[in-house]
C-alpha cells in the first residue's frame, strides 16, 4: 500500500491540493485480491455442482437431452429444464439454495449465505461475475478488502432476508444480492464524501440510471428482485457506515497555522448519516430476522409488494 493512503492522511509533495484534488487518485493504493478470490471461488462452487448435478447419470432417459453432452458427468440439464445452461433445482436444492420451507422450518438458516455462492447455469455466473469485477475491484482498490468483504457478505445476507420473506413458492439462488449491496454502496460512498468530488453530478446521475435498469430488468418473470432490493439498501446504509472519508480540511490541517486548522474529521452530516445508518441497520436485520423465522409472509404487510419482483403481461404469468 503506497504512503500516500488518503485515509491516512498523507500527502504527495507535503501538501494536498485542494482545487486539483481527486480522490479517484488512491484507486492504486490497495491490491485488490478479495474480489478475485471470490470470482475464483464462485466459478469453484458452480463446477463442483455441476460434478454433483452430473445429468447422464441421475437423469438417463433424458441422457440424450442433456446439453453438451462431451463434458460428461458436467454437462448441462436440457434446455427445457434449464434455459440457462446449469444444473437442476433438485441439485441447487439439496446444495443449499435459499428455500423458505427450509429456512424455517427445518432451521436451516444457512441457506441464507450459502445461496449467494450458488448461480442457476454459466450465463447466470458470467452476468454476476463480470459485475463483481468492474465493480468491486475498484471499490476494493479504494477502500481495501475489509470494509468491501464486509459489503458482499452482509448485503448478500440482507438480500436473502428479504426474498425469503416475500418469495416462498420457490428457490433463489445468486450473487445479485451482493452485488447490488456494492452498487448501493457505491452511491451512498459518493453522497456522504459528496465535497471532495469533481463531476459528482454526473456520476450521481449515472449511478441511479445503472440501478434503476438493473431494478428494471428484476421486474422480469424467473428474477429475485427482493434479494436485489435488499442487497441495495444494506449496500446503501453500509457505505454510510463504511466509506466515510475524513474532510479534506482535516487532511490538510497538518500542513496549516495553528489557527486555521479543521479540528472535526468529519462533517456534522456525515456523522449524522452514519448514526442513522447504524439504527436503521440494526433495525432492519432484527426485524426481518424475526419476521422470517415466525414464519411471516411479507406479502401479507404488502400487498402491492409481488409487483416489485414480477409483473404479469399478457406473456408470462408470476404465479411461481
Amino acid at each position: 500500500m503506497a504512503s500516500s493512503d488518503i485515509e491516512r492522511g498523507g500527502a504527495k509533495n507535503g501538501r494536498y491540493n485542494r482545487e486539483n484534488f481527486d480522490v479517484q487518485a488512491s484507486d492504486n493504493e490497495w491490491t485488490s485480491w478479495l474480489i478475485p478470490m471470490f470470482v475464483v471461488a464462485n466459478v469453484a462452487v458452480f463446477v463442483l455442482v455441476m460434478y454433483i448435478n452430473n445429468c447422464p447419470k441421475d437423469n438417463p432417459n433424458l441422457n440424450e437431452a442433456c446439453v453438451a453432452k462431451f463434458l460428461g458427468r458436467l454437462s448441462f440439464q436440457p434446455l427445457h429444464d434449464n434455459p440457462l445452461f446449469g444444473p437442476s433445482s433438485a441439485t441447487l436444492e439439496k446444495l443449499g439454495a435459499l428455500d423458505w420451507q427450509k429456512v424455517v422450518y427445518q432451521h436451516q438458516g444457512w441457506r441464507l449465505v450459502s445461496c449467494i455462492w450458488l448461480h442457476a447455469g454459466v450465463i447466470h455466473l458470467l452476468a454476476n461475475m463480470l459485475s463483481l469485477i468492474f465493480i468491486g475491484i475498484r471499490l476494493e482498490q479504494q477502500f481495501g478488502f475489509v470494509r468491501v468483504g464486509l459489503l458482499y457478505l452482509l448485503s448478500g445476507f440482507g438480500g436473502s432476508i428479504l426474498s425469503c420473506l416475500f418469495i416462498q413458492k420457490s428457490i433463489s439462488v445468486g450473487a445479485s444480492g451482493a452485488l447490488f449491496g456494492l452498487l448501493g454502496a457505491m452511491l451512498s460512498e459518493l453522497l456522504t464524501n459528496w465535497t471532495i468530488y469533481s463531476n459528482k453530478a454526473a456520476a450521481l446521475f449515472t449511478l441511479i440510471v445503472i440501478v434503476v435498469i438493473n431494478l428494471a430488468v428484476g421486474i422480469l418473470p424467473h428474477v429475485d428482485n427482493f434479494a436485489h432490493i435488499g442487497g441495495f439498501l444494506t449496500g446503501l446504509l453500509l457505505g454510510f457506515v463504511l466509506l466515510i472519508r475524513p474532510q479534506i480540511g482535516w487532511m490538510e490541517s497538518q500542513y496549516l497555522p495553528a489557527g486555521s486548522r479543521v479540528h472535526s474529521k468529519y462533517k456534522s452530516y456525515q456523522y449524522v448519516l452514519w448514526v442513522v445508518s447504524v439504527v436503521l441497520l440494526i433495525a432492519g436485520f432484527t426485524v426481518g430476522l424475526v419476521m422470517l423465522f415466525r414464519g411471516e409472509n411479507g406479502n401479507d404487510h404488502c400487498s402491492w409488494c409481488h409487483y416489485l419482483s414480477c409483473v404479469p403481461t399478457s406473456k408470462w404469468h408470476c404465479d411461481n
